[in-house]
Formats: structure tokens, C-alpha cells, sequence
């Protein structure tokens, strides 16, 4: 399925219609009561650059083999996931149901709100703090936040943000490769 052709309006029990839907086990439950009200946009590559494989859904469902890679022996016992994967061919693949807390964000704080996963959506986006995204990961992503800004209305377009905004001494990406004015501009196309 190619996502450039999914349009992403329904979230239903916590899923997005149209995405491809590979459970985690490394999620918990949100605290109670809480307001979703942040989405944190993040990239990832596995092995570092390289694109075009399985490994970033292998490495957020456990299954990565060590063995594959000299680098994932490093990070093959982490457990992390996000909510959602947009890889470089715009097809979007979700871990974590909406209403659960994904393990995406780490120790990190928000207008001085701590533990950002409480409270938080997180997108990865396949790639580089330093190589351009793909034009169909903006619009997929665009298409996808309007939607979460529908569900979750408390998401406003000032609480987007990049895991270095909420993790500044530890994180980088989505890095200076991400185009946030363009990103802007198709959120503003899109209505938002």
C-alpha cells in the first residue's frame, strides 16, 4: 500500500485508519487523569542512514538480531516505540495504540511539564538529522497531525514539536534537515 493515497481522518479506539498496525509490547498505561496534548516528531534510522529495510519495526517490536549489524548489539536490549513510523515512501506503520504511552520520549519536559510521555504523541519520521526528508513523509505527516489535532484538540500548533525541544541536552532530531516551515505551510494548506 503506498500511504500517499490513505487519507487519514478516522482514529478509532486509539488507531489511525490506515496505517499499518504493528503492535509493541514496549508501551504502559497513560497516568490517570491526563490530557494528550503534545505531539513530538523524532526521526530514526537503522543501521544509522540507511533506509529501506525492517529493522526500525523490528527494533520497536523486540525482534532485532544483534547479529545483523555491529551497532544494533548496542541497542538491541533497548525498549522503545512510538506511536507512529512514516517511512521514506510515505507508508505510515503505528505501534502503540493513541490512548497508551509509547516509550518515545525519554527523560525530557515541556513548559516545565516532566516525563513528556505521560502527555505526548510520538511520529517518527525515517531519517537523518542531516539528510532532507521525503516530500510524502511532510504530507503524510501533515495529513496525520490534522487528524490527531481533530481527536485530540488540546494538541495546538504551538505543542508540535521535535525531540530536541523537549530532550535539549540529550536529542538532535528531528535535526536541521526537517523543514518546519514547510511543514507549517501544509499544515495551514491543510486548514490548521
Amino acid at each position: 500500500m503506498c500511504g500517499g493515497f490513505v487519507v487519514f481522518k478516522t482514529i478509532e479506539s486509539g488507531l489511525i485508519e490506515g496505517a499499518t498496525f504493528c503492535p509493541s509490547p514496549n508501551y504502559n498505561n497513560r497516568p490517570a487523569p491526563v490530557t494528550i496534548d503534545l505531539l513530538v516528531i523524532h526521526n530514526i534510522s537503522l543501521p544509522p542512514g540507511q533506509y529501506n529495510n525492517n529493522y526500525i519495526r523490528q527494533f520497536f517490536t523486540n525482534q532485532l538480531d544483534p547479529s545483523d549489524h555491529p551497532y544494533f548489539a548496542e541497542i538491541s536490549s533497548l525498549k522503545v516505540s512510538a506511536h507512529l513510523l512514516i517511512d521514506r515512501q510515505g507508508e505510515v506503520f503505528q505501534f502503540v495504540h493513541f490512548n497508551k504511552r509509547a516509550w518515545h520520549a525519554g527523560e525530557s519536559a515541556f513548559l516545565g511539564q516532566q516525563n513528556c510521555n505521560d502527555f505526548s504523541i510520538g511520529i517518527e519520521l525515517e531519517g537523518t538529522d542531516h539528510q532532507p526528508y521525503e516530500v510524502i513523509q511532510y504530507q503524510q505527516l501533515a495529513k496525520i497531525t490534522q487528524a490527531l489535532m481533530n481527536y485530540y484538540p488540546a494538541i495546538s500548533l504551538d505543542r508540535i514539536v521535535g525531540h530536541s525541544d523537549i530532550a535539549p541536552a540529550r536529542k538532535t532530531d528531528p535535526g536541521p534537515a526537517f523543514d518546519w516551515k514547510y511543514f507549517k505551510h501544509l499544515l495551514k494548506k491543510n486548514g490548521l
